[in-house]
């Protein structure tokens, strides 16, 4: 067995016992009731001396021209005592120094440092009410951790640029006390990189001027913010807190739109955190098991337009920087906790309803949610610049509710549970512009399987979960090619945990995961045409040696592959690492067999 006894020990001290048999669940319990401290054998003089260590989250780098960008500081704010307040606010205007107003490619880069003890806390950047970014914080360490996010955040042009003055809300809810220190010391900057060329046809970002044929090429002309209003406390973010809540906005679009996409952003927490692990009810009330999140495994996130289901969002297990094991996610952190992914759903073929100049309704649920779930959108309308007036009709609509299976089997704590899962979401419809009729076609197709068991009397629990979650956009306009957009998304989970004792009020906490994010898209249409194939395989293995509720020692291995290519860029990273040190890092920007073969080996490895 591997030696504890580790430079960068991490002890961890228990204040509250554990409170449940459910495995996942337990070692959550002592995880979220610690505190994080350094050995007490270190010095402060050492803590001072030693550079603070960079996390990252695995990603292919964001394609930017050549031109030198406008760079603008937009908020710089230390997040200490902000749990339950109000968000911190700052005036927006575009820059001043920029010599162009055509921007190719705008970047968001959130960049922060921290030091002492503090845990996960999620955050999200808005902008007008627009999510920017939602985010999880890396957890600090005595000698200090610094981590970037840059995001690619061009589809949201139109405000960015918008000559006017606008609210930016950061929201990062912490708190600092004698025992957890860490302050989060936060800069926020966005980057305006100008076009390299002007181009008549098809551009990038066209303010004011966009024209139908770039609706699937350009952003969007105005984007509409489907989320609370100021002031509050907390994030803009709706709270849903259990399977019955629903939460909604009204809103109203200008009266000239040919084009609708709703992009959520979702994130899940506390009872839910770790959803796919939740067991059912009937597996908790056999076992007396009061406290223990319960409502099975499965949960979908539903939108509904003026009471109807225009889409569902399967969402991708995000693990945070404090799941599972810490250590596992020290440098570097789990698939998605950096910049937690946004769902478009396509509700152009709706607009016929929506184009009356009255106002309408956009709501929120989720399946078997309990508390609590933060969710909340952007609506993206493209506007049809030579009209006043433009006019749609819904032409089908077909949305069933999930197919589920359910087996069970179980005696006493032990057991096996398989839920299966199935679902179709279509529409179809037409908008008149000033180029003619535009017909829109969008589906969503899903299948879920989760298997679960649980042994060595509900200290064991293992979860294999697949989510497959497919999309296809087709629209046909006069004169023209039709567009299509199809994102084919396979989701994997396997989460082996086990709480082993060792006798003398010792026990193991052992942890084994992979995490998996595929997704192959496919543009029809020009200029929009090509397929893209990313492939991002992560693994990890961890141990807590846990001594009357108090982690002593532990461990974390992490080994991550990561695959990007397109017609014209390819990109790849094979990366280890074992608390805190990387041990392996390998990064390829070559279309060739050499490097298939590289990364297939990388593969292999994992």
């Amino acid at each position: 067995m591997a030696s504890f006894h580790l430079p960068h020990l991490l002890l961890f001290l228990c204040i509250c016992p554990f409170t449940s048999n459910a495995n996942l669940q337990k070692i959550n319990s002592i995880l979220k009731s610690s505190l994080i401290q350094e050995p007490t054998t270190a010095s402060h003089t050492h803590f001072n001396d030693t550079p603070p260590t960079t996390f990252f989250e695995v990603t292919k780098p964001i394609r930017v021209p050549k031109t030198q960008p406008c760079e603008h500081l937009v908020l710089q704010h230390d997040f200490g005592y902000t749990y339950g307040k109000p968000p911190v606010l700052a005036h927006y205007t575009p820059p001043s120094n920029c010599p162009s107003q055509h921007f190719s490619k705008i970047v968001l880069e959130w960049n922060a440092t921290c030091k002492g003890r503090q845990f996960d806390r999620i955050f999200g950047v808005w902008l007008g009410g627009v999510e920017l970014l939602r985010s999880c914080t890396a957890e600090p360490i005595a000698t200090g951790i610094v981590w970037s996010v840059k995001k690619d955040i061009t589809r949201y042009s139109s405000l960015l640029v918008k000559d006017e003055i606008q609210t930016l809300a950061v929201y990062l809810g912490n708190l600092v006390d004698s025992t957890y220190t860490g302050i989060y010391h936060v800069n926020i900057t966005v980057y305006f990189y100008p076009s390299e060329e002007k181009s008549n046809s098809y551009p990038l970002y066209n303010v004011g001027n966009s024209e139908i044929g770039d609706g699937y090429d350009s952003k969007a002309d105005l984007i509409i913010p489907i989320s609370r209003n100021l002031p509050l406390n907390d994030g803009l973010w709706f709270e849903i807190k259990n399977e019955n809540d629903s939460k909604m906005k009204e809103f109203k679009i200008p009266r000239n739109v040919y084009r609708a996409v709703l992009e959520v952003y979702v994130s899940f927490h506390q009872n839910d955190e770790f959803w796919y692990g939740n067991l059912p009810n009937e597996y908790i009330d056999a076992n007396h098991l009061d406290g223990t999140p319960g409502n099975g495994p499965f949960r979908e996130v539903v939108v509904n337009l003026d009471g109807e289901v225009v889409g569902a969002i399967w969402p991708f297990t995000v693990v945070y920087t404090g799941g599972v094991n810490p250590l596992l996610w020290r440098p570097i952190s789990g698939i998605g906790s950096f910049d937690l992914p946004s769902y478009d759903i396509e509700i152009t073929p709706f607009l016929g309803t929506m184009l009356d100049d009255k106002t309408h309704e956009i709501s929120f649920s989720v399946t078997n949610a309990l508390n609590v779930w933060y969710i909340d959108a952007n609506l993206h309308l493209w506007l049809d610049h030579k009209s006043m007036k433009t006019e749609g009709k819904t032409l089908s609509h077909k949305s069933m509710p999930p197919v589920v299976s359910l087996e069970s089997d179980f005696h006493g704590l032990d057991g096996t549970f398989l839920t299966n899962v199935s679902r179709f979401i279509c529409s179809s419809g037409w908008v008149k512009s000033s180029y003619g009729n535009v017909t829109t076609h969008f589906s969503q197709n899903f299948d879920y399987v989760n298997s679960m068991v649980m042994g060595n009397d509900g200290n064991l629990q293992i979860i294999d979960q697949v989510i497959h979650f497919n999309d296809w956009v087709y629209s046909k306009m006069p004169y023209s090619n039709a567009h299509s957009m199809k994102s084919f998304k396979k989701f994997h989970l396997y989460l082996n945990t086990n709480y082993l004792d060792q006798g003398n009020d010792t026990s193991l906490s052992v942890s084994n995961i992979t995490l998996g994010f595929n997704e192959k898209k496919h543009a029809g249409g020009a200029p929009t045409s090509g397929i893209s194939s990313l492939t991002n395989l992560q693994n990890g293995q961890g141990v807590m040696v846990v001594k009357n509720n108090l982690v002593i020692s532990g461990i974390g291995r992490t080994q991550q592959a990561y695959k990007f290519d397109d017609d014209d860029f390819c990109y790849s990273r094979i990366v280890s690492s074992s608390n805190y040190t990387v041990l392996y890092d390998k990064v390829g920007t070559m279309c060739n067999k050499r490097m298939q073969s590289r990364l297939n080996f990388g593969l292999s490895r994992l």
